[in-house]
Order: C-alpha cells, then sequence, then structure tokens
C-alpha cells in the first residue's frame, strides 16, 4: 500500500505542465511544436540510489537549438551533457543507457522536449555522442532518475 501511495505520488511531482523550448517565430527549425502525451512506463522505483526507471526511446537535437536559450534559462551548447524532458524538475540528473549497447550518460535536465509523439528524452548532441546515438539518430534507452532537481 505505502509503495502505491510513493508510485502514485511521484508521478503526480513529475507530470506537471510546462513550457516548451525556447523559440522564436520564422527561426529555422523551430515550426511548430506541440507537447504530446507521454509514452514512457515506469519499471520501478525505490528508495535507493536509483528513484526512478523508466525505458522508452531517446532522440537528440543540436545545430539548430545551440547558442539559443533553454526553457530553464539558460544558453543551449550542444557539446554538453544535458538533455531535454517534458516534466522531469531542471536540475534533475538522469542516467541514460542505450539498451542497445550499454554505453550510459549522465546528464543535467535543462530544457523541454521532446516533442515528436514516442520519444521520452532528446539529448545534447555531446551526450548522443557518449552513448553512440550520432549514427542511427534515435535508440532505446533507459532513464535512471539519480538525483532529483529543483526545478530552477
Amino acid at each position: 500500500m505505502i509503495r502505491i501511495l510513493c508510485c502514485t505520488a511521484t508521478f503526480l511531482l513529475i507530470s506537471c505542465a510546462s513550457t516548451p523550448r525556447f523559440a522564436e517565430r520564422g527561426e529555422k527549425g523551430s515550426g511548430e511544436r506541440r507537447s504530446t502525451v507521454q509514452t514512457e512506463r515506469p519499471i520501478q522505483q525505490n528508495s535507493g540510489k536509483i528513484l526512478l526507471t523508466l525505458e522508452g526511446i531517446a532522440s537528440y537535437y543540436a545545430n539548430d537549438f545551440h547558442g539559443k536559450q533553454t526553457s530553464d534559462g539558460e544558453i543551449f551548447d550542444m557539446n554538453a551533457l544535458t538533455a531535454a524532458h517534458r516534466t522531469f524538475p531542471f536540475g534533475t540528473k538522469v542516467r541514460v543507457t542505450n539498451l542497445e549497447n550499454n554505453k550510459t550518460v549522465i546528464v543535467r535536465v535543462n530544457d523541454r522536449g521532446p516533442f515528436k509523439e514516442g520519444r521520452m528524452m532528446d539529448l545534447s548532441m555531446g551526450a548522443a555522442k557518449e552513448i553512440d546515438l550520432i549514427r542511427t539518430g534515435t535508440a532505446r534507452v533507459r532513464l535512471e532518475v539519480l538525483e532529483w532537481g529543483n526545478g530552477q
């Protein structure tokens, strides 16, 4: 019963709506972006080192957003180890594992997205390189929340 309550509370906390990634009209690649229903599924939650584990599809973003403001207000550096997630609080640290090759990277959430249906996280190009995601563009991944951010 306690485990069910903890799971429910966690999902309520991470499901708050947030603003989309910053982009001005007319900028190349900005297009119309709409938030979609999340397709990620919870695997486990515990009180140990890993706070939440999810599996789904990740992609990456780079040149079109490099140097532009992210949703948390910082300037996007495509070579940094950062990521976009629709609901995780800004500053959340997540270990991302490419399930096709078991390579991992730890990223910090500083943006909102992805806005393409069926994807659960957008990695910076730097993070995507670490787990060999560049060639394929997308991959099945495991997300392990290591530390919740404070949203600032």
